[in-house]
């Protein structure tokens, strides 16, 4: 394992969860929106993650590195995807949005979820934050050392 890795895994972590916090926070934008450029409501979207080595389980890897036989990868997005749960049906008959019953279709974001999942991935976010700053201070006591 290179000295570089920890930092380059912190680094690939930070990224994960920054996208996440940005899409988290455009399906908060979005609760409210009837009608998209596509047509239709919002759909919430949802980030799917996955080690940048594609291969092998989290415990193949890390039995790998610590054996010497494999390096450690890091984090990447895999796709952003649309959540599939229904829409919310919403009855607002005074709405231009609603259809011959009074229903207007309303996008199926949930901000109670949306929220936690935003303070998970700034939770995720500073911990690698703190992975990296220990990281340089581990490098700067061995430069100190030599």
């Amino acid at each position: 394992m290179s000295l570089f890795s920890a930092l380059e895994i912190s680094a690939s972590g930070l990224t994960a969860q920054r996208l996440r916090m940005d899409v988290t926070s455009a399906n908060l934008a979005n609760a409210q929106s009837t009608r998209t450029p596509e047509g239709g409501p919002y759909r919430r979207q949802d980030v799917v993650l996955r080690e940048q080595t594609g291969n092998g389980s989290f415990a193949g890897t890390l039995a790998g590195v610590l054996g010497g036989g494999r390096e450690a990868a890091g984090v990447e997005v895999a796709a952003i995807i649309p959540d599939t749960t229904p829409l919310r049906q919403v009855y607002e008959p005074s709405n231009p949005e609603a259809n011959a019953k009074g229903y207007v279709e309303m996008p199926n974001v949930n901000p109670v979820e949306e929220m936690t999942d935003l303070i998970d991935a700034s939770r995720s976010y500073q911990a690698n934050v703190t992975a990296m700053q220990t990281t340089k201070q581990v490098f700067a006591k061995t430069i100190e050392l030599l």
